[in-house]
């Protein structure tokens, strides 16, 4: 609803949530700022928004402008926009079906910067199609010199390393095993600018059998951070160790230990797509003035 503030500007109510998304135990996944019915705010205020909530992305639900599409999401990080990510989708569709929403086909279709991005429930969860990679195949030597000094490691602690962006700009590189990977210990200043991914293998007799791979994410924007749990991340790694038959067509991916968080990422390759899935949840229900 519109109306004046005490200076005359004119203000809105529009209906905000916060869920948690890649995991079942309260507050150990990630965290993401839905603001709905936002076709009327600007994008300076979109950015202003997402730089307050202090999310590590924030998603503001619009009217589709495709005619295939349920409705239109663009993504925010508090110094960005992005054209796709993993948790703010998962959780868009969530929060849009929770008030009512009713796709037009079997699957809910997100309209966002990457495209129509298909989402669907299986089982208990939601899962969205793992959008194309905008660039793949092997890292040069330089930039992946660069990245392993970023992360303080040596060259012989790297299997391989793949680009897996479909998006946000990922580097992905695959250490020995899971320990190797919550080992890392980032150089921050020298990370600057990179957005780097990193998944080791599980041991089943030393790690468990909850998940088969452990994943980190490190994002080099500001003074940089290490994000919870990243669904666009692990649909890129997914493609990647699935095509290249080093995973399963069916595993979980373990993300968000070094944080004290216990994200779960389910993946399954069915025909031709590969589905990313993860619980969402409901913590904060309300309305923001705008």
């Amino acid at each position: 609803m519109d109306r004046p503030d005490n200076a005359g500007t004119l203000t809105m109510d529009l209906t905000f949530k916060q869920v948690d998304v890649f995991s079942a135990e309260p507050f150990r996944g990630n965290p993401l700022a839905v603001i709905v019915g936002a076709d009327g705010l600007p994008d300076v205020q979109m950015e202003q928004i997402a730089n307050w909530t202090n999310l590590s992305e924030t998603t503001f639900l619009l009217r589709p402008t495709h005619p295939d599409a349920d409705y239109r999401v663009r993504i925010f990080t508090p110094q960005t926009e992005l054209p796709f990510a993993g948790h703010p989708t998962l959780g868009s569709a969530f929060v849009w079906q929770s008030l009512g929403g009713t796709p037009k086909s079997d699957a809910i279709i997100q309209e966002c910067g990457a495209g129509l991005v298909p989402v669907c429930r299986q089982a208990e969860r939601l899962s969205f199609a793992a959008p194309p990679r905008r660039r793949s195949g092997p890292v040069g030597q330089d930039d992946l010199t660069h990245a392993f000094t970023a992360l303080r490691l040596a060259p012989d602690d790297i299997l391989d390393a793949q680009w897996a962006d479909n998006g946000p700009g990922w580097m992905v590189l695959r250490l020995r095993s899971c320990g190797d990977v919550l080992a890392v210990q980032p150089d921050w200043q020298m990370l600057k600018g990179q957005r780097v991914g990193i998944v080791g293998a599980w041991d089943p007799v030393r790690d468990g059998t909850n998940a088969q791979f452990e994943v980190r994410a490190f994002v080099g924007d500001g003074q940089g951070w290490e994000d919870p749990v990243t669904g666009s991340l692990n649909a890129g790694i997914a493609q990647w160790l699935i095509e290249s038959g080093v995973a399963p067509a069916q595993y979980v991916a373990s993300q968000g230990a070094a944080l004290g968080r216990a994200g779960r990422v389910f993946v399954e390759k069915v025909d031709d797509d590969i589905w990313i899935g993860g619980d969402v949840v409901t913590r904060i229900a309300g309305t923001i003035t705008v």
